[in-house]
């Protein structure tokens, strides 16, 4: 493509763009109908020159012409607060229902494989004798031991950003590590399954099996759903990589990694939520069943906002991608 013929083909439409710009408080009916039609075309030049001729200079300055534009089409006034519900109430949960037959095998896997790997444990003494030794799984199980006081182990405001810290990082090591045809997925699944599993074997031979789910319960419910959606999200994105569909695999990659993003974030949220409650109920001297209560209606609150926010944005047509103004226009392509 010839730059300058591009350049001179397009000024004028590129002039009237920011002059519209800069008078679009101002623009009324057709003037108004005018600007969203250049906004959207001089996107398109954009991506045109992005992908057939890589100016600097053009480059720059049709950015920038294009966020302006952007800015004027959406309006002067910051949309933030706007965003930040239209992420919480249809993005985040939509996303989270379109992706559940990804992470509710997950789940139902991972309680299997954890399942399977603790009764083992908790059966079978020379398993427990490679994994520790006598005083070390008395120090483990004992009333009071390491597996009880752990949740008690600093100051509760401390410990509750300690855990989230550690979630955050575990949540998002799954869901973009997927990219990786999902096989660094599957391994942070196996190492949780593990640690879980090995907790509750070595709890279960000592018969303190209620102790253990009294103590995981309340927090564990929200955490681990939170790690599933995470696996799962990041599996389907490996599996983007291998299969995009009807979609270039450059294009499948780049929405499904804006909803991994988004999902990331609202998962900051939910951990935070399951980080507090393992600071401040998990430990605290509530009876069981009120602690265990707590979990599960937290729990509880999770899955409906799931399954009925999200599947009533699901079907109203949200995708769990960003505002379609907000990704910009594609060069077209033929095939």
């Amino acid at each position: 493509m010839d730059i300058d013929v591009f350049v001179a083909q397009h000024r004028a439409e590129w002039d009237r763009l920011r002059y519209l710009v800069r008078h679009a408080r101002k623009l009324r009916g057709p003037e108004a109908d005018e600007l969203v039609a250049l906004y959207q075309r001089t996107a398109t030049h954009l991506s045109i020159v992005r992908s057939t001729a890589p100016d600097p200079a053009l480059l720059s300055k049709l950015s920038s012409l294009v966020a302006q534009g952007r800015a004027a089409v959406a309006g002067s006034h910051n949309p933030s607060w706007r965003e930040f519900g239209l992420f919480f109430s249809r993005r985040f949960p939509a996303a989270l229902y379109r992706a559940r037959m990804w992470w509710i095998p997950v789940a139902v896997a991972f309680l299997l494989v954890s399942g399977a790997l603790a009764a083992w444990v908790a059966t079978d003494v020379s398993v427990r004798g490679q994994l520790a030794t006598p005083e070390e799984i008395e120090q483990l199980t004992a009333p009071g031991g390491q597996f009880e006081s752990y949740y008690s182990s600093g100051p509760a405001a401390s410990f509750a950003f300690d855990v989230w810290t550690n979630n955050v990082w575990v949540s998002a090591g799954a869901l973009t590590l997927g990219v990786l045809l999902g096989i660094p997925v599957i391994v942070i699944l196996l190492a949780n399954a593990a640690n879980v599993a090995v907790a509750g074997g070595m709890m279960a031979s000592v018969g303190r099996l209620d102790i253990f789910f009294g103590l995981i319960t309340p927090h564990g419910l929200l955490e681990l759903t939170a790690v599933f959606v995470a696996a799962g999200l990041g599996l389907k994105l490996g599996w983007t990589v291998i299969d995009p569909g009807t979609r270039t695999r450059s294009a499948a990659l780049a929405q499904e990694g804006r909803t991994v993003i988004g999902v990331a974030l609202g998962l900051i949220v939910v951990l935070l939520i399951s980080g507090v409650i393992e600071a401040f109920v998990t430990p605290s001297g509530l009876p069981t069943a009120a602690r265990v209560g707590i979990g599960v209606f937290a729990e509880v609150v999770f899955l409906a906002y799931v399954f009925v926010l999200g599947r009533r944005a699901a079907r109203a047509g949200e995708t769990g991608d960003i505002d379609a103004s907000q990704v910009g226009a594609s060069a077209p392509a033929t095939g």
